[in-house]
């Protein structure tokens, strides 16, 4: 079965409209949230990483 291929126009996100003030602080808020989770996913990763030395007596 064929399908067709669609080609969408992907310049465009949403109207041709300049961001408001509230959409401006929604969307700020969201990429900080992202990058603090992101960051503490790494800092995670890096402490698990840590080798452990054998202590000897």
């Amino acid at each position: 079965m064929k399908t067709k291929k669609i080609e969408l126009d992907v310049d465009f996100i949403g109207g041709q409209r300049a961001l408001t003030i509230v959409e401006e602080k929604v969307l700020s808020d969201f990429f900080r949230k992202r990058k603090l989770i992101s960051n503490q996913s790494i800092d995670y990763k890096k402490s698990k990483s840590v080798k452990r030395q054998k202590m000897t007596v």
